[in-house]
């Protein structure tokens, strides 16, 4: 069953009596086969689960600690003939000293145990008094067998972490251990080793690890969560990774604290799930970690494999580990159940209200500055745009009056001009002229049917066959105005082309492809429409800082018009007959297949398979599959009029620049491509 370069990984927080073994070790089994069920492959337990976290000098009891052993013992014998992994927390002896351990326990085994690193000895915590520390196994002549899978071979090597007896096995014991299973490598570290400045993740990050389990048990004082949630996402996203948090619950001593049992999951920055604290019982919170997409952000991000402590090289610097093979983790289902959410318009701005408004007022702040700071440098006051009626010029016109505000130019200085022709509207024609007029912009109005009948007389075009010669002499001749009239004012074309023009290509070469400032060179179109219409409530309409209220219903009847090129004639009711959305898909799919493409570096026929999780109930496998194959082709074909593209402000992840983010070659097939979505 293909997994698309997810594992789903689970944190686990079960209920717990202090120092009562017999029944923790039943809840954690009980919790593991919870997991086995719902198809984990990892499962992580809180920090000490095993015995309880708040045991105190109970630690210091060879029964407590013997009873330990055989607790760990029977979770290990209890994941016999499972695919899961667990990581359970225990007490271990080891020549007269204790260790606070991660025990990592595989179908009866005990693949390896991590101690952990840093011991907080300050506050309500006394973890010294009990507890050593586990940078005792990195002492240089530890040794241990280790299986090293980068340099695929086994080896002993001088500073490798020791081995020891424990629970009857053999096992690996060191803070420098990290586990592979099926291509996916983890790494642990405990509790406080998140809050140290340089926290054992980071290594094991460098080291390969893609994502970082730590059994916890934090307890909890006012904001503290904030403060806690704020550090896992910065540890994810510095080291591009994913981070599975469990932490001690009810049921562990309140004698002067309390435990939460916060359960937690990033990936990259990003919180994918997380459960509800203070519960009475215990919880199992579940996500689909992508390491495809963390391997795919490691390697476009240079500075991240450069990176080594030492100065040593990334190679040298991974002989410091052990790696240990976990074999084949569970054969997980996804295509019935993806514990993660897939946002069917990757490029809008999510979140509440407030937060989606602070994101546009961003957004169109980079791309003011951007014309802003071209109109200084030039130093000129006065700007082109062609005015369509149509989503693109209507944000680019917008987004022009801003920047002539934040200089303090006249409004005047932009000419906005209106160029009907064979498929120009009614309605398309009077929201152009009235938005210009609400906006105090210059106006004109230049025809262009006379100057195109004559231009196909010149070159001997029959008017009548509408092809592509009929339709590119319209978007040209446009252009041809435009940039005429610029140079009679004095002045720049501002242009109007989106992002999503620009994948698919649905442009006319040196036509509308071509300006002289691209305002909306990184906008797709979904996010084009989302900023007309959040600038038609919250900056250009009624209660906004600018505009009246005419000028909010244009705003929302040019959103609500059919995108189209209209280059050919309207339909007998003198509607638009060309809707660009019927010829080349819907731009909420090209969209989602550009960032999934670009930003996420996913195979076509994983976009496949995600794009029919988003919009599963809105468009069939089939129609998804059509519309994917014509975006590969297009994208492809089309990177020619990608290459010779007029400047213009990045504003998200994904920019097509060819100066920038983007160089492709033009002549590059994309047969492999297409492959890849037949076969799904």
């Amino acid at each position: 069953m293909k997994n698309y370069g997810f594992i789903r990984v689970a944190a686990a927080v079960p209920s717990v009596k202090v120092a009562d073994t017999a029944y923790n070790v039943a809840e954690i089994c009980r919790m593991t086969d919870l997991a086995e069920r719902s198809q984990v492959s990892v499962l992580l337990f809180p920090e000490l689960c095993v015995t309880g976290y708040t045991c105190g000098d109970l630690f210091c009891q060879h029964l407590l600690i013997a009873e330990a052993e055989k607790g760990v013992k029977e979770i290990m014998e209890f994941t016999r003939g499972k695919a899961v992994t667990v990581i359970a927390g225990a007490p271990v002896s080891y020549m007269g000293r204790l260790y606070d351990c991660a025990i990592v326990l595989k179908n009866g085994n005990i693949k390896g145990i991590v101690p952990k690193t840093w011991l907080p000895n300050y506050n309500e915590f006394y973890e010294a008094r009990w507890f050593s520390s586990g940078r005792d196994f990195l002492n240089p002549g530890a040794s241990v067998t280790g299986r090293n899978l980068v340099n695929g071979k086994d080896s002993v090597r001088e500073g490798f972490p020791s081995e020891i007896k424990y629970a009857g096995f053999r096992c690996n014991i060191s803070p420098n251990l990290l586990f592979e299973t099926e291509g996916t490598i983890f790494g642990i570290e405990i509790c406080e080793d998140m809050w140290t400045p340089l926290p054992p993740s980071t290594y094991h990050a460098l080291a390969g690890a893609q994502i970082i389990f730590n059994p916890s048990a934090s307890n909890e004082v006012l904001s503290k969560h904030e403060y806690r949630k704020s550090l896992m996402s910065q540890i994810s996203a510095r080291n591009v990774c994913g981070y599975v948090y469990a932490s001690s619950g009810f049921g562990e001593s309140t004698q002067d604290l309390v435990f939460g049992g916060a359960a937690l999951i990033h990936e990259n920055g990003i919180l994918m799930a997380e459960n509800e604290r203070f519960s009475t019982g215990p919880s199992l919170t579940v996500a689909d970690l992508d390491t495809g997409r963390l391997d795919f952000q490691r390697q476009k991000m240079s500075t991240f494999g450069a990176v080594a402590p030492d100065g040593k090289p990334a190679t040298e610097y991974r002989n410091l580990y052990s790696y240990i093979d976990l074999g084949r983790h569970a054969d997980t289902d996804f295509g019935v159940c993806l514990h993660r959410h897939i946002e069917k318009y990757p490029f809008v701005p999510a979140g509440d209200r407030e937060e989606s408004g602070r994101r546009c007022r961003e957004i169109l702040s980079i791309q003011v500055t951007g014309l802003a700071s071209r109109l200084a440098h030039i130093g000129t006051s006065s700007a082109v745009i062609g005015i369509s009626g149509g989503l693109d010029s209507t944000l680019a016109l917008l987004v022009t009056v801003l920047a002539f505000d934040k200089l303090g130019l006249d409004r005047k200085g932009i000419t906005g001009i209106t160029m009907p022709g064979y498929g120009t509207t009614d309605r398309t024609h009077d929201n152009a002229v009235g938005l210009m007029d609400s906006l105090g912009v210059t106006r004109l109005e230049i025809p262009i049917r006379e100057a195109c009948d004559r231009h196909f007389r010149d070159i001997g075009h029959d008017s009548s066959v509408h092809d592509t010669t009929y339709e590119n002499a319209q978007a040209r001749e446009r252009t041809q105005i435009l940039m005429d009239v610029a140079n009679s004012v004095n002045g720049i074309v501002v242009g109007t082309g989106d992002l999503s023009e620009l994948a698919l290509g649905w442009a006319t070469y040196n036509g509308d492809h071509m300006s002289m400032y691209g305002v909306n060179a990184s906008i797709p179109k979904t996010l084009v429409k989302h900023l007309v219409e959040w600038c038609a409530d919250n900056h250009f309409g009624d209660g906004g800082k600018d505009g009246t209220g005419s000028t909010r219903a244009i705003l929302h009847d040019i959103a609500d018009t059919p995108i189209s090129p209209e280059l050919l004639p309207a339909d007998e009711n003198g509607d638009i007959s060309q809707k660009t959305e019927d010829i080349v898909g819907p731009y909420s799919l090209h969209d989602f297949f550009l960032y999934n493409f670009f930003r996420n570096g996913y195979d076509p026929d994983k976009i496949y398979f995600l794009a029919n999780k988003a919009f599963a109930g809105i468009y069939s496998a089939d129609t998804v599959k059509k519309w994917l194959k014509t975006f590969i082709r297009r994208f492809f074909s089309q990177q020619f009029k990608r290459s010779c593209l007029p400047d213009g402000p990045k504003v998200g992840t994904v920019s097509l620049s060819p100066r920038g983010d983007w160089r492709m070659p033009s002549d590059a097939s994309c047969s492999i491509f297409l492959k890849d979505v037949e076969k799904s």
